[in-house]
């Protein structure tokens, strides 16, 4: 008999978010779809989750003395509504995309008897403001919470540091298609070098432009595709900048903006480039990447990888054999291994076959929701 398994996560959709489509698509299981905030409003198919509210209760609500008064909460009804969704939908399961969202949902769960799996992925356990306004919420959360999931290794010792039980903690890697992102049939050797992600202070597109306006002074050819835009949620200002950037530096001739793509136009685009960038840093904010989807799926299209020693990407790249890691902000060592690959394309292709092969041993889609179904049903009580 299939699981009846509830999903979670903040946004309905977002092109940066393709992690956690994968889960509601692959898991092996009856998936209901939950999202509209930390705590859910919307049922997949955007049906208000408060049509779950008993007609009766919500007669109550309305011509109660906490109604007139104002004195119930919005808060309360959420709550309500979801404990109900639960009952009905016989759901045995819980997972969470992000700790806020664990955090806005534990005290139902717990209250429904279900086990509670939070996902963490990255400014959830890393940003300042963030561990500064739920450290104690956190806390609970840790207690209530049956398993909690970590994408890098870096991110389950940070997890520890927060105070998480070592043994809830369980690392497991996002995935990636490595059958629609596939090796290439050929050996390409344009220095084409590619970027794909949020114009986000910790993914530092602008170190990228730095590091390959001295490429340029030693390669006139090279050219430098930048996928994405701010993301959801996020300001455009670093997303601008950048393209004042390349008006100021005069790169325009050389620097291609494509803005936000499909997932296979991404596939598409990765088969047309030398190499893969990506400068992702520690801003004074703390924020941090968990394991860039980015990464992996540069990896499975057979491209070499030059990215910083950050977070889960250290997990991903081996140094020397599948790609190279810099220190973060050494803007003159990402240039000089970019030029050296975009110099030698034979070791590129070399390098990005030895990360294709690691990628489909390690890091398919296949092996990370197998892993995670793993620890979602090893919650799940037998009776």
């Amino acid at each position: 008999m299939s699981r009846n398994i509830c999903i979670i996560y903040p946004n309905k959709a977002s092109s940066s978010e393709t992690f956690i489509q994968a889960h509601v698509n692959n898991l092996p299981c009856n998936v209901h779809a939950l999202y509209g905030g930390w705590m859910p409003t919307m049922i997949n198919g955007d049906l208000p989750l408060s049509s779950y509210l008993h007609s009766n209760l919500r007669q109550r609500i309305k011509h109660s003395i906490f109604a007139r008064t104002g004195m119930l909460s919005n808060d309360y009804i959420k709550q309500k509504s979801l404990l109900n969704y639960f009952n009905k939908k016989n759901i045995q399961a819980v997972m969470v995309e992000y700790g806020l969202t664990g955090v806005a949902v534990m005290d139902v769960c717990e209250q429904a008897q279900i086990p509670l799996i939070v996902h963490f992925h990255g400014f959830d356990a890393y940003l300042k403001s963030v561990i500064d306004e739920y450290k104690n919420k956190y806390a609970v959360m840790f207690r209530k919470a049956s398993a909690l999931v970590a994408v890098s290794t870096e991110m389950k010792q940070q997890l520890i540091f927060l105070g998480a039980p070592a043994h809830k903690i369980h690392y497991n890697s996002c995935g990636v298609d490595v059958h629609k992102f596939i090796q290439r049939s050929k050996q390409f050797s344009e220095p084409v070098f590619l970027f794909v992600g949020r114009f986000v202070n910790k993914k530092a597109p602008h170190l990228i432009l730095l590091s390959f306006s001295k490429v340029l002074e030693k390669i006139p050819s090279a050219k430098l595709l930048m996928i994405g835009d701010a993301g959801l949620g996020n300001s455009n200002e670093l997303y601008f900048r950048c393209k004042q950037m390349v008006n100021d530096m005069k790169l325009n001739h050389a620097v291609d903006f494509k803005g936000v793509l499909s997932n296979s136009q991404v596939a598409s685009e990765m088969q047309n480039a030398l190499v893969y960038v990506q400068h992702s840093v520690r801003p004074e904010s703390g924020d941090s990447e968990g394991t860039p989807v980015s990464v992996l799926e540069a990896g499975a299209s057979g491209l070499p990888v030059i990215a910083t020693k950050h977070g889960g990407i250290k997990d991903v790249v081996l140094d020397g054999e599948t790609g190279y890691l810099v220190n973060e902000y050494d803007v003159d060592a990402m240039a000089e291994r970019m030029i050296e690959l975009a110099g030698n394309p034979a070791l590129a292709h070399k390098m990005g076959q030895a990360g294709r092969k690691r990628i489909v041993e390690n890091f398919s889609m296949e092996k990370s929701i197998g892993n995670l179904w793993n620890i979602i049903e090893n919650t799940i009580p037998e009776k």
